[in-house]
């Protein structure tokens, strides 16, 4: 089958493979693993932080900024369609015990005017403005960038408004690539980073917290309280070091290929809208038809797309699906709106 549901089917190749089984471990609750360390003094460098934190998943990366940035009775501000609050089981409540500003905008891209005005006053009756939390790239916003202009932007509010803030970057090489920016001076602007290494790098599991020396600490603490600390997870890290070293320039040729789908899903009769393909995300809105008809027919051609909504279907092209996939899936769009139009 042709996979196209999320990034985060892709399988280690050979050499990922190798490197994951000639990695050098330790125990890492004694911060042992020497290849653990390696991979979180890679990344943290990268981005321009002291300290790095290696986690078994982006959900648990997001949620430890959450818990390490705020205290009860405060309040995050976030997009209302942000995975940390929609696609993370409520754990900003159940693990933090904080509010959450829920903030409409286009493609879920936050900005400072939005900010301004849905920040709670200072009184007794409001929760505590404590925590900025945005996603890059922006899954339901169909893979949509925060340019830098804007980010700085929020930065300068933060500041001003004495708001902590994180970067929910589960695609954030999608989004770097894309523009051009440094990773260090694009981390320089957030307090916490989440950066995921299971999704378009490839590696089989893993996410990195990425803060200072300050909050490392209490950050590893919180891991643990949560059923993060691992052992010999330094197999695990290998795959993250080879993610690093060798998958990220080629998010290039995922990009393109997401744009052909885009271009071919565009013009076909049945699509109402389609979101602007700037990553590896293509998310498109249906009418006259259900998604699951749409799933149902791709399936039967060998092909799995996720339904997103009652109305939306999402694709994600990643470094398992190459060019003959890509003409395979162009092929099976061209004969469903055939096969619609003669049904109608």
């Amino acid at each position: 089958m042709i996979d196209l549901r999320s990034d985060t089917v892709t399988k280690p190749g050979a050499e990922m493979l190798e490197a994951i089984m000639s990695a050098n471990v330790g125990d890492d609750v004694y911060q042992e693993d020497p290849t653990i360390n390696e991979l979180e003094e890679l990344a943290a460098t990268m981005f321009g932080k002291e300290r790095a934190l290696f986690c078994p998943s982006g959900t648990m990366t997001n949620q430890i900024a959450i818990r390490l940035l705020t205290r009860p009775q405060d309040e995050i501000l976030i997009a209302k369609n942000a995975h940390a609050y929609l696609f993370e089981a409520g754990g900003i409540a159940s693990n933090s015990l904080v509010s959450v500003k829920l903030i409409e905008c286009e493609r879920g891209l936050l900005n400072r005017n939005l900010l301004q005005d849905n920040i709670s006053p200072d009184d007794v009756h409001s929760p505590n403005p404590r925590l900025v939390s945005i996603e890059n790239t922006m899954n339901k916003g169909g893979g949509a960038i925060y340019s830098t202009h804007l980010v700085k932007e929020i930065k300068e509010f933060c500041t001003e408004q004495e708001l902590s803030f994180h970067l929910d970057g589960a695609r954030i090489f999608n989004a770097l690539v894309e523009t051009g920016d440094n990773p260090s001076d694009y981390g320089s602007l957030f307090d916490t980073i989440s950066v995921c290494l299971s999704k378009g790098l490839g590696a089989p599991v893993g996410s990195l917290l990425l803060c200072d020396d300050v909050n490392i600490k209490q950050a590893r603490k919180i891991r643990k309280s949560f059923g993060g600390g691992m052992r010999q997870a330094g197999y695990l890290a290998a795959a993250g070091i080879y993610a690093l070293h060798n998958n990220i320039d080629r998010l290039k040729d995922d990009h393109q290929r997401a744009k052909i789908i885009g271009e071919e899903i565009r013009d076909q009769w049945f699509v109402e809208n389609l979101y602007p393909v700037e990553t590896n995300i293509v998310l498109f809105t249906l009418k006259e038809i259900s998604t699951q008809n749409f799933v149902d027919f791709m399936k039967g051609k060998g092909i799995l797309v996720a339904p997103f909504s009652k109305t939306d279907i999402r694709m994600l092209t990643h470094l398992d699906f190459n060019d003959d996939m890509l003409d395979q899936t162009i092929d099976a769009i061209r004969q469903f709106s055939m096969k619609s139009v003669t049904n109608n």
